[in-house]
C-alpha cells in the first residue's frame, strides 16, 4: 500500500532525498506523474484512472511534504523496506489504510513508472 506523511512531519527534508520513484514533495509544491519517470502523455493509472503524466497537479499539501499514492512503490524493486520511513526521525510516515497493494502490484507499478 502506498504511504502518506502525517501532520507530525517537521518538514526536514531528509525523506525526499530517498524516494526512488521521486513521489514525495515539498508542501505546496506541484507536482506530475512524469517526474523522473517514463511516463509520458496520457497513461492509466494503477487505480485504473486515464491521466495526463505531464500535467502538473495541485499540491497534496501546502503545509506539509506529501506522497503521491499513485508514484509510491514502498520502495519495492530498489529496496528491502521504505527509505523514507527508515529515515525520518520524527515517525511521521505510515501506509494509507484506504490504497491497499499486494507487494506483486508494487513491483508493476515500479515497472509502469521506469520501465523495466
Amino acid at each position: 500500500m502506498a504511504l502518506f506523511i502525517t501532520d507530525e512531519c517537521i518538514n526536514c527534508d531528509a525523506c525526499i532525498s530517498e524516494c526512488p520513484n521521486t513521489a514525495i514533495y515539498e508542501p505546496d509544491q506541484e507536482w506530475s506523474l512524469a517526474d523522473e519517470t517514463a511516463l509520458e502523455g496520457i497513461v492509466t493509472t494503477p487505480r485504473g484512472e486515464e491521466m495526463d503524466a505531464n500535467e502538473q497537479q495541485e499540491a497534496l499539501s501546502d503545509e506539509f511534504y506529501f506522497i503521491v499514492a499513485d508514484k509510491c512503490t514502498e520502495c519495492k524493486g530498489f529496496h528491502d523496506n521504505p527509505q523514507c520511513v527508515s529515515v525520518c526521525p520524527v515517525d511521521c510516515i505510515h501506509p494509507r489504510e484506504d490504497v491497499k497493494e499486494s507487494e506483486e502490484e508494487l513491483l508493476q507499478k515500479k515497472v509502469w513508472l521506469h520501465g523495466a
